[in-house]
């Protein structure tokens, strides 16, 4: 696909993002209980009584603004949570089962303008969002100061969409299980990231993603102020797709510096061939002399690189 058609790609992924969420959830407006069901109008003192409610049916949470210690989990339905406020209702440093502040197993969930938070768990994974099955569409949404943003297990049949949300602060690598990052999605079917920033990173790479295929773009990685990051992009396992139209900047605390998108490090579960990786924009922070490699390959597939702005002492590709 050529790199001029990808901005309007980016644009039609980030279109539907948010035609995803219903339309009567767009407008919705909490009645006085923090937790308003729309579809019947029943309001509930904690999001779990309001998720409970809802079941294995189909329904949308209006969430007053507000900052809510609260977490809860998602086991069946379509669930939709939306902010009654774009960026004024919080939840933080509260995370259920262990995991997360959303721990989603349902068919399907959508969250939209919602602050996660210092989210911190014993084992070094705490996350806003823990996604064990089915779809996820976020839209307008900020993960911050935690050691995880979101967080999947498996589902080859599933799709997650992500769209003008902001990931600051997050990642570690001090668990003995290995590394959290701003966004670890396992082997789904389909990752879109489209429109969004991640900065300030505390460890682990910005997004790593073993889905089958992605789709990352018109977004920034801002690695000016990031302490002990690895990769901006790590597709451990291969994939197909196209890394389009984002912008890079490499910091100087790096614990491995060495490429900003990794390609089968670790594994090749799926094919990587046509994996379009073009229209970008990658540099050193100012005044920084290294050097690095924009794209470094383990898998030896067929990737299309386009052309791509790099800055000095960064070289195109390397075969590793």
């Amino acid at each position: 696909m050529p790199a001029r058609h990808s901005v309007a790609l980016a644009a039609a992924i980030g279109a539907l993002a948010v035609a995803a969420i219903p339309a009567a959830a767009l407008f919705a407006q909490p009645g006085p209980a923090p937790f308003t069901v729309v579809e019947t109008g029943a309001g509930y003192a904690s999001l779990q009584q309001a998720v409970d409610a809802i079941g294995n049916g189909d329904g949308t949470i209006a969430i007053a603004s507000g900052t809510y210690r609260q977490c809860a989990v998602q086991e069946g339905g379509s669930i939709a949570y939306l902010a009654a406020e774009p960026g004024k209702a919080m939840f933080e440093g509260k995370t259920c089962e262990g995991k997360a502040a959303l721990v989603l197993r349902g068919r399907a969930a959508e969250v939209s303008g919602l602050v996660f938070r210092r989210m911190a768990v014993p084992d070094h994974n705490g996350a806003g969002i823990r996604l064990e099955r089915g779809n996820l569409t976020v839209a307008q949404s900020w993960f911050a100061d935690s050691q995880q943003g979101i967080l999947t297990a498996d589902d080859p049949s599933g799709r997650i969409v992500i769209d003008k949300s902001t990931f600051s602060g997050l990642g570690t690598c001090e668990g003995s299980g290995g590394c959290a990052h701003s966004i670890y999605v396992g082997d789904y079917g389909h990752l879109r990231v489209t429109r969004s920033r991640f900065e300030r990173g505390t460890g682990g790479h910005y997004v790593k993603a073993r889905a089958g295929r992605v789709e990352i773009a018109a977004s920034s990685f801002d690695d000016s102020a990031g302490r002990g990051t690895n990769y901006m992009i790590d597709l451990p396992a291969g994939a197909t797709g196209q890394i389009t139209n984002n912008w890079f900047v490499q910091g100087r605390d790096k614990e491995n510096y060495s490429a900003f998108i990794a390609v089968g490090a670790e594994d090749i579960n799926h094919s990587s061939d046509g994996l379009q990786i073009a229209g970008n924009d990658a540099r050193f922070v100012p005044a920084l002399k290294r050097s690095s490699t924009f794209v470094a390959d383990w898998t030896g597939a067929r990737l299309a690189i386009g052309d791509n702005a790099l800055g000095p002492g960064i070289r195109r590709f390397e075969r590793r």
